[in-house]
């Protein structure tokens, strides 16, 4: 059930983020995206969801549907294979490339979007 989803979220904070980011990207690239602070619309139309990412760094749009897979050249310029999925209360976003694999699992607790980033043991939320 996409609905909780649905609408404007800005970043509060996050943790661990850095050591995220390490795992993806080199320095120069995640040195300024720690310094971003996005806001992300998340909206369906016709059984396409379409999550736009903007910030004063760059802004991008990705739209899907549930459980089919797409391209996508990442924020960070990674071309990645992705598929996104409900999983109980839990939009789960997996992103694959050059045999390398992240985890990006987004609820909704007390109000606010959570997103738990995941790429080999490194966590950030």
């Amino acid at each position: 059930m996409m609905e909780p989803f649905l609408g404007t979220w800005e970043l509060g904070h996050s943790e661990n983020f850095k050591e995220y980011l390490g795992q993806l990207v080199d320095h120069a690239v995640w040195s300024l995206a720690i310094l971003a602070k996005p806001t992300i619309r998340i909206s369906t139309h016709e059984g396409k969801v379409t999550i736009k990412t903007e910030s004063s760094l760059k802004n991008f749009e990705i739209s899907f549907r549930l459980g089919e897979e797409f391209d996508e050249t990442t924020a960070d310029n990674r071309k990645v294979k992705n598929i996104i999925t409900l999983d109980g209360d839990s939009l789960v976003h997996v992103q694959k490339w050059l045999g390398k694999e992240t985890t990006i699992k987004r609820q909704i607790v007390n109000g606010k979007m959570v997103a738990k980033h995941t790429r080999n043991n490194t966590v950030s939320t």
